[in-house]
Order: structure tokens, then C-alpha cells, then sequence
């Protein structure tokens, strides 16, 4: 959902981590739209691919990011919330993060924008 999202509304993915209760998404402006419609969109079919009607937050925060320096912090500690939260020793041993594709290069099911 997230890559037919990412196609859909044309943003640049730069970083992901998928918890149990929430998700961190470092992402460009939609060249196709509005970034909270594409949140909402995403949020939406989530919801209904597992027959939940509230799973996500009514809202989501955003935070723009323009350094390269930023970027770098805001990464670190998305794929460092797994650790953070006990449930991994290290990021690399978390799946459901974008931080084996900086790592070590992996592909993605959602493309990965480590150039950006």
C-alpha cells in the first residue's frame, strides 16, 4: 500500500519504520497532490485491509526537514525506535524499516530514496 501510494501521489520515500502502535515516514512534498491526502489515503486503506476502522491517530505530525544534517538526524532515529523500544539489539535486525537499504544496500517492496 505504501509503494501504491508513493507511485500514486509521485513523493520521494527517503526513510520508514513500522511499529505496532505507530509509523515514522520521512517523505518529500507529492508531486501529485497534497502530502495529507496521501496520508490519509494511505491511512485509510490500511484501516480496511484489516477490518479496523481506528487504528491510526485522528492526525498526523509532520516536520519539515531541509538540511542534509537533519535528514541524517531524523533517520537515525527512526530506525534506532526498534531498538528503543526493546524490541531489537540492533536496527539491522528490524524488517520493517528502511534501515537495510542504507545499510546494506537492500531493495525495498517500497522504493527507497537514499540519494535524497
Amino acid at each position: 500500500m505504501l509503494e501504491e501510494s508513493r507511485l500514486k501521489y509521485r513523493f520521494h520515500l527517503v526513510g520508514y519504520v513500522f511499529m505496532s502502535n505507530h509509523v515514522h515516514l520521512l517523505v518529500s512534498e507529492p508531486e501529485g497532490g497534497k502530502l495529507s491526502t496521501a496520508v490519509q489515503v494511505l491511512k485509510q486503506r490500511f484501516s480496511r485491509s484489516r477490518g479496523e476502522e481506528f487504528v491510526w491517530e485522528p492526525r498526523y505530525h509532520d516536520f519539515n526537514v531541509f538540511t542534509h544534517d537533519k535528514r541524517v538526524e531524523k533517520l537515525r532515529y527512526m530506525h534506532r525506535n526498534p531498538v528503543k523500544a526493546g524490541i531489537v539489539e540492533r536496527p539491522e535486525d528490524y524488517g520493517w524499516s528502511s534501515y537495510r537499504a542504507y545499510a546494506f544496500g537492500e531493495v525495498h517492496p517500497v522504493e527507497i530514496s537514499t540519494a535524497y
